[in-house]
């Protein structure tokens, strides 16, 4: 997300069983405040079980077609090449896809503090995944596109990983931002400067972390109440007419801009743009970001769907879906079969993503993979007062 190097280059939950639920979520959103209970709850007969008044099914769902978005895009990049609508397309998506999944994380991040507990959890189930798969990728790379010299570097996140330590270091300081009076333009400043800052380089991908800071802060500062304000009937009308708007404007553009501007892993210069161009495309970039994501979660079902449980462990999906789309690419298929370019394929590309990343999702690949994105590390970690 160029020479800007691509996506693919460098680079966003099913539960699990019941009792792992609080910490799929966990993994890249933290745990979500318990809902209040209205009169009509606290009058019913038989009491809601924990797990249920701890999810809701509008987030779980939100987060669930975010990763289909963030899969099928990642899928589109092989073969948009020489298909002008395509490209419109992807450029919409990679407009708020990723500052959606991010807002949400923020959302979820607002009760983080520095406490033992919680600092517990971030380390096993984001650190730990971070190392795990950043080691897995690079070596995936070494053996299967034949690269010998691709070293495993902890400070350059390679492809996809970067989301986990951006995630780190997004909520380690959660305190700061809730501090602050005005932290959204603190953070859109910080996202200006970095855009313009050659100088802050590739480790830790600390340009997509600094940019896309904004988001995060932004979904810190969410309440319950804007959801319920983004998901009224008058939103999701106006959204058609913006989505519209945006895919023509996209039409127009793609030949013209250079898509760095929407991955932001790089400063303006890097990308042999105007110094201030960066600050300019930032601030833009971030009010149709902000523009197209409520118009996206304005059209996210409130209810329980078919798919709602896949959205507790879309860690998994996100994790694992780059192995496929980086194993076609090292095997040459989008090479050797051309017709994936036109339409019939893009079609074919899209669905198999689509279904790819939501099997990615499923309870059992929770399971199989606990032991990476959620490990129980007791032995790591000193007991707190409380015993815990």
């Amino acid at each position: 997300m160029f020479q800007a190097p691509s996506a693919f280059q460098r680079a966003p939950l099913p539960p699990a069983t019941r009792e792992s639920e609080p910490r799929h979520e966990q993994t890249l959103t933290a745990t979500a405040p318990r809902p209040t209970l209205g009169p009509s709850a606290r009058g019913a007969a038989a009491p809601v079980p924990a797990a249920a008044r701890k999810r809701d099914p509008y987030f779980d769902n939100v987060k669930y077609l975010a990763i289909v978005l963030v899969a099928v895009a990642h899928a589109w990049e092989p073969v948009m090449d020489g298909s002008r609508a395509t490209r419109a397309l992807y450029m919409v998506v990679y407009t708020f896809h990723m500052p959606a999944f991010i807002l949400i994380s923020g959302y979820f991040s607002r009760s983080f503090d520095m406490t033992a507990p919680k600092v517990k959890r971030l380390l096993t189930s984001v650190v730990v995944p971070y190392v795990l798969f950043e080691t897995a990728y690079s070596l995936f790379k070494r053996y299967a596109d034949d690269s010998p010299d691709m070293a495993i570097s902890l400070i350059d996140p390679f492809f996809l990983t970067w989301f986990l330590i951006a995630l780190f270091i997004w909520r380690v300081t959660t305190p700061i931002w809730r501090t602050l009076r005005h932290p959204l333009p603190v953070a859109l400043a910080i996202a200006v400067l970095a855009s313009v800052s050659p100088e802050i380089g590739d480790d830790l991908d600390l340009q997509r972390v600094l940019q896309f800071l904004p988001f995060f802060v932004l979904g810190l500062l969410m309440k319950p109440e804007h959801f319920r304000l983004v998901r009224r009937r008058e939103v999701r009308l106006l959204s058609l007419p913006l989505f519209a708007g945006a895919l023509l404007f996209a039409y127009w553009i793609a030949p013209r801009m250079e898509l760095g501007w929407f991955y932001r892993a790089n400063s303006a210069q890097e990308m042999d743009a105007p110094w201030w161009s960066g600050a300019v495309m930032t601030l833009a970039m971030f009010g149709c970001a902000l523009a197209l994501t409520v118009g996206f979660l304005a059209w996210v079902p409130g209810r329980a769907r078919w798919f709602t449980a896949l959205g507790a462990g879309t860690i998994c999906g996100y994790l694992l879906h780059g192995f496929l789309v980086k194993g076609a690419e090292y095997a040459g298929l989008f090479d050797r079969y051309t017709w994936l370019s036109e339409p019939v394929g893009l079609v074919v590309v899209s669905l198999t993503a689509a279904v790819a990343v939501t099997a990615m999702c499923t309870p059992w690949v929770g399971r199989a993979l606990k032991w990476a994105t959620e490990p129980d590390m007791k032995w790591a970690f000193r007991k707190d007062p409380a015993g815990r």
